[in-house]
């Protein structure tokens, strides 16, 4: 298996057959060298959008062709109440604590660095990079970008790539980049490209939010100039320059140029008969634009954040802000989508150059801590509250012989737990030396007098059998060292022949 299947393999997509586009020809590698590496084309900003134009970029996108849809989310983004809480759901989102999961190498390389600010892995995947291809991934369901080479260092860096030069064909189910190279097939996990696809593998622009945020945002937008046209016609009321009755046409052409010319501080010195009146508007049609311009917040609001919640700010990430703005299950969503594609088609590229594609599968893979701090406390607090409920419990149940499944509760609570080991207590008894002799074995002894056990057969023999034992020992000992001598005859006694 060469390094480009095995690294399809990872990334779970299936290998698409090579064409002729499929590794860079050497005039796209020429044409890339000669703009510095860049190969998008230079972004197109739409500035005015009507009902009509979300219609055709839905029918577009279904054809497979992005290039409306990413627009028009990015004309969103001039949206400053749509801007900034998605700005709080992606940019606070990779900014959060990492978690890196595999071996202890592999680890350690992505989270050492050069100083003492940005490591390998941020080297690699910039915040900022991750923070707009996630943007992407939540507005259209789904994101390109490059894994470029850097001279001087074994690690590349990922660029996030214009989604809206993104095209899908359906009669080859691949995606295709349109570059200033022309149609640049893209093979996700190859070394090369990154594709997320957090809306789903089939049509994932359907689940992005771009339809309902971008028909809010061209709402929103002409109620928006309606408000300033009303404003720019009826924030000045009209003047009128009222004659005496028998004033000549002269002397009330000289009175109408005089209120005509109305400007700031102006004083009119009136004779009896003349006066000046304004006219303004007493009706209530502003209120319309302002509720449709409400509406529409409110709308763009839930589409980011799932709920309906306060923009006014805060002290910031580190008092878990992002987790008081946005529904907690979003975060997991887009974190989760986000590492997906980063462990599948990011870290595997480099982990096989360094060590090697034997490591691929041993890789080491990232996610994102996106539990608040306060749940911990609430964690905490759940389990104090459930510790007094089960003694409670069983307490109430004791009079009726029964007792509560606590493993069961426990189970049910999410509360991990493991059994403690059983000690059974010895009663400590009043031994005489004889039974002393033939209860406690010459290691118990021994240990209790802080010396080291002997171990072997030695060491459990009772203490009545070691001295038995020694007693024995020390008399075969004596005899075996007492000299041998011979045995003395008795003196002979020498025969009374006399009688």
């Amino acid at each position: 298996m060469g390094v480009r299947e095995l690294l399809l393999g990872v990334s779970t997509y299936e290998a698409p057959p090579r064409t002729g586009l499929d590794i860079e020809s050497r005039s796209v590698r020429a044409l890339r060298k000669a703009l510095g590496g860049q190969i998008s084309p230079l972004p197109y900003s739409q500035i005015r959008w009507y009902q009509r134009d979300l219609e055709s970029a839905v029918h577009s996108a279904d054809a497979g062709d992005l290039q409306p849809a990413a627009r028009l989310a990015q004309a969103c983004h001039s949206d400053g109440v749509y801007a900034g809480l998605l700005s709080t759901r992606t940019n606070g989102l990779v900014r959060l604590p990492k978690k890196f999961v595999g071996r202890d190498d592999i680890v350690q390389a992505l989270q050492a660095g050069n100083d003492s600010v940005r490591s390998v892995f941020d080297e690699m995947f910039p915040p900022q990079e991750l923070a707009r291809v996630a943007a992407d991934g939540v507005e259209l369901g789904v994101f390109v970008a490059e894994l470029l080479p850097v001279e001087g260092r074994d690690f590349p860096v990922m660029v996030r790539l214009d989604p809206q030069y993104l095209n899908y064909r359906w009669a080859e189910n691949r995606w295709y980049y349109r570059s200033v190279a022309g149609q640049l097939p893209i093979t996700p996990g190859d070394g090369r490209w990154i594709l997320g696809t957090p809306g789903g593998r089939i049509s994932p622009w359907q689940s992005g939010i771009w339809q309902a945020v971008g028909g809010a945002f061209i709402d929103k937008h002409h109620a928006r100039l309606h408000a300033a046209n009303w404003e720019s016609k009826l924030a000045n009321p009209a003047r009128v320059a009222v004659s005496p009755q028998g004033s000549t046409e002269g002397q009330k052409q000289a009175w109408f140029q005089a209120v005509m010319a109305w400007g700031i501080n102006t004083v009119f010195g009136m004779t009896p008969g003349y006066d000046v009146k304004l006219i303004e508007s007493n009706g209530r049609g502003y209120e319309s634009f302002n509720e449709t311009i409400k509406r529409c917040e409110r709308e763009m609001v839930i589409a980011v954040s799932g709920q309906e919640v306060t923009t006014d700010g805060g002290a910031g990430f580190s008092n878990t802000d992002i987790h008081r703005q946005i529904q907690k299950d979003l975060i997991k969503y887009t974190a989760d989508s986000l590492a997906y594609v980063l462990n599948t088609q990011g870290i595997p590229p480099w982990v096989e150059h360094r060590f090697g594609a034997s490591a691929v599968y041993e890789s080491a893979i990232v996610g994102w801590d996106v539990n608040p701090p306060k749940d911990r406390n609430n964690e905490a607090s759940a389990m104090t509250a459930a510790a007094s409920a089960i003694k409670g419990l069983k307490e109430a149940l004791a009079p009726f012989g029964l007792q509560p499944n606590v493993q069961q509760i426990l189970a049910d609570l999410n509360i991990s737990f493991e059994r403690a080991a059983v000690r059974t207590e010895v009663a400590k008894l009043d031994l005489a030396p004889t039974d002393v002799a033939v209860a406690i074995t010459v290691d118990e002894v021994r240990e209790n007098k802080g010396l080291a056990p002997l171990g072997g057969e030695r060491g459990e023999l009772m203490i009545g059998e070691a001295r038995e034992k020694a007693k024995i020992t020390t008399a075969e000992i004596a005899a075996e060292a007492a000299p041998v001598t011979a045995p003395v005859a008795a003196p002979t006694v020498p025969e009374n022949t006399n009688g």
